[in-house]
Order: C-alpha cells, then sequence, then structure tokens
C-alpha cells in the first residue's frame, strides 16, 4: 500500500464512489433590511441577490469530486422546478446523477433568508417519497454497486432510504466498503456496514450520554458489536475523532483553526473516508486524512469542500 502523505491523484482519480441517499437543494435569498412590516412586526426583507447550491447527499458527492475520485448519487427527487435546478447544478460538477422521480414528491428545499449578514428565517420544503419509486432506486442500486469501490449512505431522514439494510448487504456480499452518515434513534437500520460516522450528538441520542472516556468505550464497542459493523467513528468537533474497531481505539486530535466553522464539516470527513477507501486504502489510515479534511474545511466559512492539493500539499 502507498503511504497515504504519497496518493497520487491517478489513484484518487480511479476511486469510485456510489453515494445514496437524500439530496437537498439550499437556496439563500439576500437582502436588505430597511423598516418593519407595517402588517406585523416583522423586518421586510428587500430581496437583492439569490443564491443556490447543492446539499445533503449532493454535497457529499461534490466533495468526492472535489478529492478528484469519481462520484455517483443515486437519490429520489421531486418532477419539479426544484428538482430540474438540483440536476443542472449536479451535472455541473462532474458527478454522475441517477435521479428516481416521483411526481407527488416535493424535492426537499432549504431556503434560508439573510438580511444584515444574519439568518432571519429558514423555510424547509419536503415530504416522504412513495413505495414505488424507492423500489426502483432499490433495483438501480443493485446495478450499480458492483460498478463502484466503495458506497456510501448519506441518511438525512428524509424517507430516500426505506431499504437501506438490504442495499447494506448486498453491497457488503459483492466486498464493497460500506459508509454510513447515520441519523435519528435507530440504527438497526446500519446494520453490516463497515463503518458509521455519528457526531457527538448523533451517538448520545443512541447509546445515551457517557460519564467519561472508559464508559463512551464500552458503549461504542457494545454498539458496534450490536450492529456487526468494522468500526464506529465519532467525529468530535474541537476534539478531532475517535475511531473504534477490532483492534481497539484510534484517536485523533483536531486541527488548531482560527476560523471554526463546522457547517458541512461531517460531509467532508465522510466524503474523505470514503475516497480513500476506495483507493483501497484501510479505514486506519484513512481516520487521520479524513481528520485533516474536516480541519482544512472548518477553517472555511460556510459549506465548503478540500481539493487534492489541499489535503496533499502540506505533507
Amino acid at each position: 500500500m502507498t503511504p497515504p502523505s504519497t496518493l497520487s491523484h491517478e489513484q484518487i482519480a480511479k476511486a469510485r464512489v456510489l453515494v445514496v441517499g437524500d439530496a437537498m437543494l439550499d437556496r439563500y435569498w439576500y437582502g436588505a433590511v430597511d423598516r418593519i412590516s407595517p402588517e406585523a412586526p416583522v423586518p421586510v426583507v428587500r430581496v437583492t441577490r439569490t443564491e443556490e447550491r447543492i446539499g445533503a447527499a449532493a454535497n457529499v458527492a461534490y466533495n468526492i469530486v472535489t478529492l478528484g475520485a469519481q462520484a455517483s448519487l443515486l437519490t429520489v427527487v421531486g418532477e419539479d422546478e426544484a428538482s430540474h435546478q438540483l440536476e443542472a447544478l449536479v451535472a455541473k460538477t462532474g458527478i454522475v446523477p441517477y435521479f428516481g422521480r416521483d411526481a407527488r414528491l416535493k424535492t426537499t428545499v432549504k431556503l434560508r433568508v439573510i438580511g444584515r449578514q444574519q439568518q432571519l428565517i429558514r423555510l424547509d420544503f419536503e415530504n416522504t417519497p412513495e413505495s414505488e419509486v424507492l423500489a426502483s432506486q432499490s433495483a438501480t442500486f443493485e446495478k450499480l454497486h458492483t460498478q463502484h469501490d466503495a458506497v456510501l449512505f448519506s441518511d438525512y431522514g428524509k424517507g430516500g432510504l426505506a431499504h437501506i439494510l438490504l442495499m447494506i448487504s448486498q453491497a457488503r456480499a459483492a466486498g464493497k466498503v460500506v459508509l454510513v452518515d447515520p441519523k435519528g434513534a435507530d440504527y438497526a437500520r446500519y446494520k453490516n456496514a463497515s463503518v458509521i460516522t455519528p457526531n457527538r450528538a448523533e451517538l448520545e441520542h443512541v447509546i445515551g450520554p457517557w460519564s467519561d472516556e472508559a464508559d463512551l468505550r464500552t458503549k461504542a464497542h457494545n454498539l458496534r458489536t450490536t450492529l456487526n459493523l468494522d468500526a464506529l467513528l465519532l467525529t468530535r468537533s474541537e476534539e478531532g475523532m475517535t475511531l473504534f474497531d477490532a483492534q481497539g481505539e484510534l484517536n485523533v486530535p483536531a486541527v488548531a483553526r482560527e476560523v471554526f466553522d463546522v457547517t458541512g464539516a461531517g460531509d467532508t470527513v465522510i466524503a474523505t473516508l470514503a475516497a480513500m477507501a476506495a483507493t483501497g486504502m484501510s479505514l486506519r489510515e484513512a481516520v487521520p486524512i479524513a481528520n485533516r479534511a474536516g480541519g482544512i474545511v472548518v477553517g472555511k466559512f460556510g459549506t465548503a469542500t478540500v481539493s487534492y492539493d489541499e489535503l496533499f500539499a502540506a505533507h
């Protein structure tokens, strides 16, 4: 195995990751706030600029292509204006899209209205996809997963991963590395994955609070065994991250940054982990690199990505 610090562009360029999950469109409306409405005690925002970005699973896939690897995105969207806008934005990134369309579904949109440099309100548009379109997504997955080196499930709890348990078992049977960014309290649906990557709040929601590191170690390993996972990666913001696996624990400290904006950092961490795993690297080798990527991205404002050069330049 090539030492991780000298992983070449060519090795990463061959790595293929299939991202499956809930994609969404992030909309930002920026405006001037000069007065209070005469109708109600709320600010009037005169919108001067709008911006649209790909979010959730689409942002995870975008992080993979920014690193120089190949990413396909399997997701379910509506047959609406937002879905076509999302598809157009995804197409520009180099991600290969596999969009299942459900005419009864509202494509998930998060609309943020921003005035005077602060978010005034966020409006969410969403509902749950129908079972027929999810069944066709499973059929597409069956064909696609064999053409990729790693499969990454990006769960945002929007209903697009109703059949995740079956998809994990298919990918694992085909010898693929399976990574899951989890959501909610039911981790039984992630059984048999290679690795799950909860943050502190998410893990606490499932195993309860821990009194100290020894208590955390016991609870984390118990969960790993119960779910038959190769590993559990706990992301801990300014405390770095800890990998729990059959060998024990691997603690990686956070990289100190002047700016500490964690927006989208979880997406960057799991995307980097998946890209490295897709090159054949072990999780223990990949975790310090994913931690470094997370450290770079929290040093940028807003949802950001990391390039190959940024990640490997100093090493």
